[in-house]
């Protein structure tokens, strides 16, 4: 095992970043999250309910990653190990939520409605995240890997810690359910018609 002393190095690999940083370099765990903070936050996003949701979720994967960064075992690629971690931290937190959900304070002043996006493609994307919220937990975490982040079953199934049956079962439901809700987005021409 080599002794990695000193600045953390943007020519280092992940893994040896995240052994870097096991070994004590101060520098080592930032310089891998800046590789991978877009990654993980828009995972956090995709997979939990709410943005402050995502935030915390995401927060203590991180935590969670930094204090167990030494028993990171190599079998997977250390961007796969984070998302994973941030991935199990969303469903702890959405199963903690239901089992104490939270009643919202009153608020005396309502925020303006949001102005209408003339953008197309902005408000397909929005439409999209809306659906995605209506899939279960699972469901959500199996099509964000599969279809937004373009893992492999294989991959998907190592990531959220399922078989890779789970994950394309899954996967269907999840996809079955998003086209009968995003129905409505398809152009008219590429409607089928009974």
């Amino acid at each position: 095992m080599r002794i990695y002393r000193g600045v953390a190095g943007a020519g280092m690999s992940d893994a040896e970043l995240l052994a870097a940083h096991a070994s004590g370099d101060a520098r080592a765990f930032a310089e891998l999250l800046s590789r991978h903070q877009d990654h993980l936050w828009q995972t956090a996003k995709r997979t939990s309910y709410t943005p402050e949701d995502a935030a915390d979720a995401l927060q203590e994967a991180l935590l969670s990653a930094h204090r167990t960064a030494a028993t990171f075992r190599a079998d997977a690629a250390v961007r796969s190990w984070l998302h994973r971690i941030v991935v199990n931290a969303c469903l702890d937190r959405i199963r903690r939520n239901r089992a104490r959900p939270t009643v919202p304070l009153e608020d005396d002043h309502q925020e303006p409605a949001r102005p209408r996006d003339p953008m197309d493609d902005r408000e397909t994307a929005m439409a999209i995240d809306d659906a995605l919220f209506t899939l279960s937990p699972e469901q959500r975490a199996a099509v964000v890997a599969v279809d937004l982040e373009g893992y492999s079953v294989t991959e998907a199934a190592a990531l959220l810690g399922v078989p890779e049956g789970t994950v394309k079962s899954r996967c269907a439901r999840a996809r079955l359910k998003l086209a009968h809700q995003l129905k409505y987005l398809q152009n008219e021409r590429n409607q089928i018609h009974p």
